[in-house]
């Protein structure tokens, strides 16, 4: 199962940016930086202007850069991702047969959590390393139960390498396995570890590397405060502030999303371990930002271990009192296998909410401009820098400077590209027609640059160098190969 989830997850994700839905916001900023690491150099995100630990402080960059070091090529980012979803399952398995449960139900909550929509979902949505953190959370809890303090340790230092913010998913889950699992070493560890990474990620390092201000994702949350301890005081002594978000449909939409694929597995006496969700599930239910209530994007992910673990729990207890303890004792419906039922059902959440359907609607967006795209791309010789829309620039990436065109915000400073290359049939993301017409307009009557190539609306200038100065980078190209 696994070895098949990793496949279809990787052919999914390299289709998708085969056929140029990946997206600069994330894909092409991490690329960047891991691209840039690997070889040595500072991984300043010129996409957002800052050192990438300045983003999530995720130090998790610097072994994947290993990769790109046997070749630099995005698809790294894939296979990891999907390698990390499908591992999932396994730790999975395993704390369903710690639990107590027998090898086809154990099999089922595999199935539960393959099928999940969101793993696939996130797979889609360009690279996240909280991805990474997903089958390490579930492992941390397996090790945690199997009293295997070394490799708990080393699955939340792997969980805290993805994102800060994943800190307070791990202390939140030290409080849980202190005070309901009975793991009280486990639980001082992680409460310790999440805790003061949190303090020290948010306060020194994203700071000392983002000019210090604290993390933009703070600005999500503009109506609590303006900074992480502004907000948490707001949210203690200003409850008014946050209770029309707590029971509002969108909430209970997003509710329903995160239980329907597991609903009937629940019981209400085993709920204790949703307590290390709780940090991630309201960050999402308060943010100003829709996009963290749907099971589309990756901020989900890190509730998904503790909603599995629940769902364990409960048909443990429900196997040990053989009654009528999970909501599906209680459905009229015939006498049937039940790890034959939860996987049906898990295929039915998948088939309504997986978003498979995009590979014959929007991703076929773009299919008349695919050729001449790619032999564009293939035009662009040096690592330098490059103006181009958001669909395109994960596909040159690897590069100190790389920006987007922005519709709302031109170009200061043509001169500092050495290569421009537009879409003028789909102008991509923050940017329209117009201005991408205006700019092939601007750029044909610059004579520093010159048009290198024009096919089915796609335009790739490039600026002009002397024969000296021309000769030169192409000596440091062929130096900086030798060298590699």
């Amino acid at each position: 199962m696994i070895v098949v989830t990793t496949i279809v997850l990787f052919a999914a994700s390299s289709a998708r940016h085969a056929l140029f839905q990946s997206t600069a916001f994330d894909l092409a900023i991490f690329d960047q930086a891991i691209y840039l690491i690997s070889q040595n150099q500072t991984p300043f995100s010129s996409l957002m202007a800052i050192n990438i630990w300045g983003d999530h402080a995720a130090f998790i960059f610097y072994p994947l850069a290993l990769l790109y070091k046997i070749y630099p090529d995005v698809h790294w980012l894939f296979l990891v991702q999907a390698v990390s979803l499908a591992l999932g399952a396994w730790p999975s398995w395993s704390l369903a047969r710690q639990a107590g449960l027998n090898e086809r139900k154990a099999i089922a909550i595999s199935a539960v959590y393959l099928l999940y929509p969101a793993v696939f979902n996130v797979n889609l949505f360009d690279f996240h390393p909280e991805v990474i953190a997903l089958p390490a959370l579930l492992a941390a809890i397996l090790a945690a139960r199997l009293n295997k303090t070394l490799w708990f340790c080393a699955a939340i230092v792997l969980v805290l390498s993805c994102k800060a913010v994943l800190s307070l998913t791990v202390a939140a889950m030290g409080l849980w396995l202190l005070c309901f699992d009975k793991k009280r070493k486990f639980g001082l560890i992680a409460l310790f570890l999440g805790a003061g990474w949190f303090l020290v990620a948010t306060q020194a390092v994203i700071p000392y590397f983002n000019q210090g201000r604290e993390h933009a994702g703070i600005g999500r949350y503009q109506y609590l405060g303006n900074s992480v301890f502004e907000i948490a005081i707001n949210l203690i002594v200003k409850p008014n502030l946050v209770l029309g978000r707590l029971f509002s449909v969108e909430t209970f939409e997003y509710l329903g999303l995160l239980l329907l694929p597991i609903i009937w597995w629940l019981s209400p006496r085993h709920l204790s371990s949703l307590i290390s969700a709780v940090p991630m599930l309201a960050m999402n239910i308060l943010s100003d930002i829709p996009a963290q209530r749907d099971l589309i994007h990756q901020y989900s992910i890190p509730i998904l271990p503790f909603l599995l673990v629940a769902v364990i729990s409960s048909l443990a207890y429900s196997n040990k009192q053989k009654g009528k303890t999970i909501l599906y004792d209680r459905l009229p419906i015939p006498n049937y296998p039940l790890p034959r039922v939860i996987v049906i059902w898990s295929l039915i959440a998948f088939l309504a909410l997986a978003k498979y359907g995009y590979f014959w609607t929007i991703y076929l967006n773009g299919l008349d401009t695919l050729p001449a795209t790619r032999e564009a791309i293939s035009l662009v010789e040096t690592k330098g820098s490059v103006l181009t829309n958001a669909q395109i620039a994960p596909h040159l990436a690897h590069r100190p400077l790389l920006k987007l065109t922005h519709a709302n915000a031109p170009p200061a400073n043509l001169a500092e590209f050495d290569y421009v290359l537009l879409n003028l049939r789909y102008p991509g993301w923050m940017s329209d027609r117009d201005f991408v017409n205006n700019l092939v307009t601007q750029l044909k009557n610059t004579p520093q640059f010159q048009l290198k190539y024009q096919r089915d609306d796609i335009y790739l200038f490039t600026k002009s160098h002397g024969v000296a100065e021309l000769r030169y980078d192409q000596f440091k190209e062929k130096l900086a190969k030798t060298i590699n």
